[in-house]
């Protein structure tokens, strides 16, 4: 699989010129978390892993901060990225950590930790949009704007903050896992908002796929129908790709002879974009 930071945006670098590594050692108690962090949830077994691993070789890849324009009590830095390793650096017991000191804005506070987030996957589907949503309410930023600043298609960012429109007890399901983002998406298919958490139901209660969840929102029925032929893994990987990759619905069919594929948009705006994503 391609490496994914080779797309996000203008990465670390562009978003904090001349990013050298002059690296200093600092006290880690005047270290004060990234107020614009993104992510609110991290999963304690990998980060007790990543204690395991700085305990026994150490922080290899330097924290960034900046000092802060106000009063932060004792916290003479503020982190910029790297919560993850600040994190386990604690419960690895380190006393000084290594860092790199860079001025940054509250904007570039929430790109940054956003686009280091994006690349190493670390997000959930309503983290992202949350994040999406507060870069173009806060910092004004347009919904085209926001999917160059961290390397996403426009409608995919489209798509992501329309989450944000779910009843809030399918945002705890999706939160939860119970749901896929794909499940979430075809929810957003079903304009009856009763009508849509009847749906949510039936798909936690009955474990079904994306797929299924697609067709109860166009309001097909299995029943007296033949059923499809099961998709492959690998097609079904394909396909998952596919729509990550342009930010829309994707169907993957294959016949003995060939096949077809279907990308789907909801506007005349996600057209335009997908023809030129698409070249």
């Amino acid at each position: 699989m391609t490496n994914r930071r080779t797309g996000l945006g203008r990465g670390l670098e562009a978003l904090i010129p001349n990013l050298q590594p002059i690296v200093d050692e600092v006290d880690i108690d005047l270290i004060a978390p990234n107020p614009q962090q993104p992510r609110s949830v991290f999963d304690a077994a990998t980060l007790a892993e990543l204690a395991e691993s700085i305990r026994e070789h150490g922080i290899i890849q330097p924290l960034i901060v900046s000092r802060p324009a106000g009063d932060y009590a004792a916290a003479t830095y503020q982190l910029i990225t790297g919560e993850r390793r600040l994190l386990a650096a604690r419960q690895a017991g380190l006393k000084r950590v290594p860092v790199i000191v860079k001025e940054a804005s509250p904007q570039a506070l929430l790109e940054l930790a956003l686009v280091e987030n994006l690349q190493r996957q670390d997000l959930g589907p309503l983290e992202e949009a949350a994040a999406f949503r507060r870069l173009g309410d806060e910092f004004g930023l347009t919904q085209e704007a926001i999917a160059t600043r961290v390397g996403r298609s426009r409608p995919a960012i489209a798509n992501s903050l329309r989450l944000l429109s779910l009843p809030d007890e399918i945002q705890a399901s999706l939160a939860r896992g119970e749901i896929t983002a794909g499940h979430a998406r075809a929810l957003l298919g079903i304009e009856d908002r009763a009508e849509q958490r009847r749906t949510w139901r039936r798909i936690v209660e009955g474990g079904l796929t994306v797929r299924d969840a697609e067709a109860m929102a166009k309001g097909r029925t299995r029943t007296g129908r033949r059923a499809p032929r099961a998709q492959s893994a690998d097609l079904a990987a394909i396909e998952e790709r596919m729509r990550a990759s342009l930010g829309t619905k994707v169907e993957l069919r294959k016949g003995r002879k060939g096949g077809r594929v279907v990308i789907h948009f909801f506007s005349d705006e996600e057209l335009d974009a997908l023809i030129e994503r698409l070249g």
